[in-house]
């Protein structure tokens, strides 16, 4: 049995005596994310077979429009600004596959989110450790009866039409699988990426989204906080990103030979998309235009231009010189690590969390990356599961009662990451390995150096 493997089983294993203690653990009913801590239901949440109907009279123009424009931000966010992110970042010969893969991944999980990965992620489910029910399978159940004056609306946002809950947390679901590429750049079959991401999404993505977005998931009985995903999204996105790049081995030539980014104005301007976008990620996820979502935005705002600082100075510091791609790269750690606080901490603790996620985001994304050997291309592990985590337990420590509601507990929180990192890198892991052993993950030699633009594509940039 390789080392892969035995780590693959012990993973599994883990998590298996994991779930059967927390059996006979007790469970809070804390809110546990943006839309279930939004609205707070007297009653239980409905069975899965049974559309929630409301009167057009029971929804809110304001929290509509707003939660419309928060989807399109969040959109924006994979297509164009994580295409140009990391599009810049990569060779020449490799920038039309970069932004080949965000778009695909795009449309593909938006039909998979349709086919059953929204009704396994936000239906409640009869097993708490497993997903949500089918009764939303093919996005059916969604009534409109203009001449009842009736509409559906998800238990999680009793306010805005379920269309548009649905529409806003398939952008979440398309830009986690996007974030795992810049792991793997430079060197992974488009057709490989295709059925990864497909599998991944249904099996790792929709899973974790239940278990701490769904008040039925076990994660959330536990009292998990996650107000916009950076255990959903960000941990999960980055520990399978560290799975995939010590799978597929490092670039050809890596780390001897040079390999700078092909254009950083891209680059900038892709972050910049993200730094807007993520408004819509984070104020968004609060489900309704209040004093909560602008509590959010103002922490994202502080928390980003924090973590865009520690990241400068602390490169200025090492190594003589700020440069260009550090400050954009520690904004975007920052946006990571506040986002799973950001509907519970104040300005004071998302400045902390800001400084605290550039520094060590810094350090992960070089001297960790440096003294552990792997390569990370783009830095999604360095920067999206590190910020992730980071963010994640400063939850724990910061979390406001005043704000949210809920006190926060490390210990919590620590439930929640290390549950996703334990499945999520065990079962990426396998899905790996049984595409290489089938198709192969990796392309020849002879279409690395050549580039995935021509080999892959047919095209290129001249």
């Amino acid at each position: 049995m390789t080392k892969l493997s035995r780590l693959a089983c012990l993973g599994l294993l883990a998590l298996s005596v994991h779930t059967v203690w927390a059996d006979d653990a007790p469970a809070t009913a804390t809110p546990t994310a943006s839309a279930p801590s939004a609205v707070a239901p007297a009653a239980a949440p409905p069975a899965p077979t049974e559309p929630v109907l409301v009167g057009f009279d029971k929804i809110n123009s304001g929290d509509t429009a707003w939660m419309l424009t928060s989807t399109a931000l969040v959109l924006m966010m994979t297509i164009p600004g994580l295409a140009l992110f990391y599009g810049g970042m990569v060779r020449k010969k490799n920038v039309l596959a970069t932004l080949m893969q965000s778009f695909a991944i795009t449309c593909v999980v938006t039909i998979l989110w349709w086919v059953i990965g929204y009704s396994w992620a936000f239906t409640p489910g009869t097993n708490p450790y497993l997903v949500g029910g089918t009764s939303r399978a093919l996005l059916g159940g969604m009534l409109y009866q203009h001449d009842a004056m009736k509409l559906t609306v998800s238990h999680l946002g009793l306010t805005v039409p379920e269309t548009v809950y649905a529409m806003f947390q398939l952008t979440f679901a398309i830009i986690t699988p996007a974030l795992i590429c810049g792991s793997f750049a430079d060197r992974m079959k488009f057709s490989s990426m295709l059925i990864f991401m497909a599998v991944w999404s249904l099996v790792v993505y929709s899973p974790i989204a239940h278990w701490v977005w769904e008040p039925s998931g076990w994660l959330a009985a536990k009292g998990v906080l996650d107000f916009a995903g950076g255990t959903v999204v960000h941990i999960n996105a980055g520990i399978a990103g560290l799975a995939s790049c010590l799978i597929m081995g490092k670039r050809l030539g890596y780390p001897k030979e040079a390999m700078p980014p092909y254009n950083l104005t891209y680059t900038v301007i892709g972050a910049s998309l993200l730094w807007v976008g993520w408004f819509g990620f984070n104020a968004g996820s609060a489900v309704a235009s209040d004093g909560r979502a602008g509590m959010a935005m103002l922490a994202t705002q502080i928390a980003t231009a924090s973590a865009a600082l520690g990241w400068m100075f602390a490169e200025w510091i090492s190594k003589g010189k700020p440069s260009v791609l550090g400050i954009a790269s520690g904004a975007v750690a920052g946006l990571v690590a506040i986002t799973p606080a950001s509907g519970f901490v104040g300005p004071s603790a998302s400045v902390i969390i800001g400084v605290v996620a550039g520094v060590v985001c810094f350090l992960s994304a070089t001297s960790l990356k440096s003294a552990l050997g792997y390569d990370d291309s783009l830095d999604a592990f360095g920067v999206h599961c590190v910020g992730g985590i980071i963010g994640a337990l400063l939850t724990g420590v910061f979390a406001s009662k005043e704000i949210s509601g809920s006190d926060g507990s490390v210990l919590t929180q620590l439930w929640g990451v290390g549950t996703t990192l334990i499945y999520g890198f065990t079962v990426s892991s396998i899905i790996l390995k049984i595409i290489d052993v089938t198709i192969g993950l990796r392309v020849t030699e002879e279409q690395e150096r050549e580039g995935l633009d021509i080999s892959q594509h047919g095209e290129r940039i001249e």
